[in-house]
């Protein structure tokens, strides 16, 4: 396989092991994934932990990114809505497998505005604006049938106006305390750089595959 490696001339972030700026080489890479990922180059996993510590893992999308952190959008009275109020840390995992990369990322989570809330779930789509008003997320369901009847109702509803979000639907920021990005190597030989915060800034440390 013809493969970029992390010195390669190929590649627009050149050797990342050498970056001082974190924030920059995910958004770079970021850009490369939405190139070359063919689904979902947001998709992530995201670990939250309940107040007993009992860890807990699902797929979310990325829908924000900049130097305060890394949002996505969720139901409050959802499992992992519900593991936030207890222990409000969290860690997430984008997996690149066309790029060969994956940066992992945990923090401190904190609620987004009010505003960007409302600001994001104006750009849903109308059906999954009516999706999110719906769906009572992790509750038990009786069957699908009772679901697309809520759905039904509420489009009648919402017909000719405004669909508000709902109070129970919110984003999360996770403030990243640590940053690690990591690319495959032959023979298992891969490159791991470790980002620190520290103050303003940020250490930086390559590690051992």
């Amino acid at each position: 396989m013809d493969q970029l490696r992390t010195d390669d001339p190929r590649s627009p972030t050149g050797d990342f092991t050498l970056s001082d700026d974190p924030v920059a080489l995910f958004s770079a890479w970021m850009r490369e994934a939405e190139a070359a990922e063919p689904e979902d180059p947001n998709a992530m996993a995201l670990a939250t932990a309940d107040a007993n510590g009992l860890p807990d893992v699902r797929m979310v999308l990325l829908k924000g990114f900049d130097a305060n952190g890394f949002v996505f959008y969720t139901n409050v009275q959802s499992a992992k809505g519900e593991e936030l109020a207890q222990n409000p840390q969290a860690a997430l995992v984008l997996h690149w497998k066309s790029l060969r990369r994956q940066v992992r990322a945990r923090g401190p989570v904190s609620a987004v505005t009010p505003a960007e809330a409302d600001a994001y779930f104006e750009s849903r789509r109308r059906e999954s604006r009516l999706g999110a008003i719906a769906s009572q997320q992790s509750r038990p369901l009786a069957d699908r049938a009772t679901l697309m009847a809520t759905v039904t109702e509420l489009a009648a509803r919402y017909e000719d106006g405004p669909i508000p979000r709902p109070e129970h639907w919110t984003g999360f920021r996770i403030a990243p305390v640590a940053l690690e990005f990591w690319q495959n190597g032959d023979y298992r030989l891969h490159d791991r750089v470790r980002f620190t915060r520290t103050g303003d800034g940020w250490s930086r440390s390559r590690l051992y595959p």
